[in-house]
């Protein structure tokens, strides 16, 4: 007896891609966001700011604000809708619909995208530490203490 066999081929590509292109590719049936960096990786210090020793010194004022900034826009999106969001942030996206922001916003709540202050904690720095290094990127460590100035983040936090 003669059996033949028909298998089905798929090519299965795999891609980093950023929102909201993503959600795009989804939401067009072109392919699945199937993990999220951020959630298997940890809290990697995606967005770092950085300023000279001396202008930290010499302005202090500034960078407080600045960091007080930022901790108000996290304090948003952390006691908000996926929906408030979305219409808030849409003008900086304008070829996006509000509902293909609000899939993200939602993706990003569920996934727990956002910290609750701004503090660079010293396991997400040797978080990104580990990561650059084995990028080949990262010549030599830096001790956290020697790098990072929390003083700020916890003034904004706490709202002293």
């Amino acid at each position: 007896m003669d059996l033949t066999f028909y298998f089905r081929y798929s090519i299965i590509s795999y891609t980093v891609e950023f929102e909201p292109f993503a959600t795009g590719l989804e939401l067009e049936g072109s392919g699945y966001v199937v993990a999220s960096l951020g959630t298997d990786s940890g809290y990697v210090p995606y967005t770092a700011y950085s300023a000279k020793k001396s202008y930290i010194s010499t302005h202090p004022e500034v960078i407080q604000k600045f960091t007080n900034a930022i901790q108000k826009g996290m304090d948003y999106v952390n006691s908000h809708s996926a929906e408030e969001i979305a219409k808030v942030i849409q003008p900086q996206f304008k070829e996006t619909p509000l509902e293909n922001i609000t899939i993200i916003v939602e993706r990003y709540k569920a996934q727990d995208t956002w910290k609750e202050d701004t503090i660079f904690e010293k396991d997400s720095f040797e978080l990104l530490e580990n990561i650059l290094e084995e990028a080949g990127e990262l010549p030599g460590r830096v001790p956290y203490e020697e790098l990072v100035t929390t003083e700020f983040a916890k003034k904004a936090k706490t709202g002293k």
